[in-house]
């Protein structure tokens, strides 16, 4: 009784081994045949790595080609456009130069009309003998001349410095000589003008040569 007891059991242990055996060999197969597939989805063959490594660098190579012929082409454009900045702006500095007083010798070519018709009128209506009517015409003409070019000068910019009275300035008056002082002349101020000095816009473009009121002590 206890042998065929120990006889069942033991079939019944055979049986379920048997069972269990069937039971892993299917698992263990496909657990197998998964994970070959997930190594050939995730982790392709050696063989594989380099050319997809080539493809990927020959595809950036050529992303970065293109990137260096646009930056050649917009440098090429930039240095183009300075080249074309450069000279129209040298053009035009050149042009200043020339015809910067374009309008200043429109305005003295005004001046010299009324000088020339003056000279003519006083070449053809001079009488023998009257030179009081000429030098009158003379003394017109001038005049008027002098009025028109002070215009163009003041139009212009252009000023002549008065000096007389005010104190010495080297920046202003180009000393001549120095002279006492006399009433009502102050020590170091100009007492006489020898030569008209001028300003353009307020700059100094001509000296005045003037004479300088010291005391009698220190007369040069």
């Amino acid at each position: 009784m206890a042998a065929r007891s120990l006889w069942a059991v033991r079939r019944r242990v055979q049986r379920l081994l048997a069972a269990s055996r069937g039971w892993l060999h299917p698992f263990s197969t496909a657990t197998q045949r998964t994970a070959g597939e997930d190594c050939s989805s995730d982790d392709p063959p050696d063989e594989l790595g380099p050319s997809l490594a080539e493809r990927a660098l020959k595809l950036k190579a050529v992303k970065l080609e293109k990137e260096v012929q646009d930056l050649t082409l917009r440098y090429q454009r930039a240095v183009a456009d300075c080249e074309n900045i450069r000279r129209r702006t040298q053009r035009c500095v050149e042009d200043a130069k020339i015809f910067g007083i374009q309008s200043f010798c429109k305005d003295l070519v005004e001046v010299a009309d009324i000088l020339e018709k003056t000279t003519e009128c006083i070449s053809e209506e001079t009488e023998p003998g009257n030179e009081k009517l000429t030098l009158e015409k003379v003394f017109r003409g001038l005049s008027l001349l002098e009025a028109k070019l002070k215009s163009v000068f003041t139009k212009h910019g252009l000023e002549k410095m008065t000096p007389i009275g005010d104190k010495y300035d080297p920046h202003e008056h180009e000393l001549v000589c120095h002279v006492p002082a006399g009433v009502g002349v102050q020590p170091g101020t100009v007492a006489l003008v020898r030569q008209d000095g001028y300003k353009l816009h307020g700059r100094t473009i001509r000296l005045a040569q003037v004479e300088v009121a010291v005391e009698s002590q220190r007369r040069l």
